[in-house]
């Protein structure tokens, strides 16, 4: 009887030890992939996972500080009605309306895991019906273009009346597919621009109160202050808007593309 007891007692620990370690496992890889993400260098664009990959291999998750609204239906996240959450497959910043579907992933053991309605659609074939089917606005530019993408980038204080006295800063840009525009995001990796500013026939002209980093657009009442971190990246600003508003594309190579 003794020797039953023991051998028994013997498997339920061996049993509690493999259950251990296998939730050991699970929080490394877990901590592995949130770590590479926060070490990712800032502003970069998120790496993706080939669509073929999803569900393969655990995603870089895009860090939180990194977007302001969901990335899929572009809604702002705010603490207490949409907050943010990971979709498991493709690590995209979610709300909870879009990352409320379950699909079965390899690389986590193929446990129903929290992921986004695209990578739903795609892992297991099934379509649901969307409300979010609509045209694309003049701010809906897709992500914000990159280095490589734009004429100029960077961040910029927003100052003035328009934005407030907390003067938020502004993720801008000024595409190479749209030279004359100016589009200004929350964080570097938001799929819509909060504002859009034609740039042909403004004014650019210094800030208020000799501020050398500062500078305003002005036109017909529209006023807007920005503020560069150095005076150099102010100097670029100016010279780009100031072509702009003239009606040619901004002068800058690829070597004074800005990020930040």
């Amino acid at each position: 009887m003794s020797t039953f007891l023991l051998s028994r007692s013997q498997e339920e620990m061996a049993s509690w030890i493999q259950a251990c370690q296998a939730a050991i496992d699970q929080t490394e890889k877990r901590n592995e992939t949130f770590k590479a993400a926060v070490q990712g260098p800032e502003g970069d664009a998120q790496e993706q996972l080939q669509s073929e990959e999803l569900g393969l291999r655990a995603p870089q998750w895009v860090r939180d500080k990194m977007v302001t609204m969901c990335m899929r239906c572009q809604e702002p996240f705010n603490a207490l009605t949409r907050r943010r959450h990971h979709c498991r497959a493709c690590g995209y910043v979610v709300c909870a309306r879009c990352s409320d579907y379950k699909a079965e992933l390899k690389y986590d053991g193929n446990r129903p895991s929290r992921v986004c309605l695209d990578c739903f659609t795609f892992l297991t074939g099934s379509v649901l019906p969307e409300d979010r089917d609509r045209r694309r606005g003049i701010l809906e530019k897709g992500a914000p273009p990159g280095p490589g993408q734009s004429l100029m980038c960077s961040f910029l204080q927003l100052l003035g009346d328009k934005w407030g006295k907390s003067g938020p800063r502004g993720w801008c840009v000024i595409p190479r597919d749209d030279p004359l525009v100016l589009y200004i995001y929350g964080a570097p990796q938001d799929i819509r621009a909060h504002t859009s500013i034609p740039l042909l026939g403004y004014q650019v002209t210094p800030g208020p109160q000799g501020d050398p980093r500062a500078f305003q657009l002005q036109q017909s009442g529209q006023l807007y202050t920005f503020k560069a971190e150095t005076e150099e990246l102010k100097g670029r600003w100016v010279r780009a808007m100031e072509q702009a508003a003239g009606g040619c594309s901004p002068g800058v190579t690829d070597d004074g593309d800005l990020s930040d």
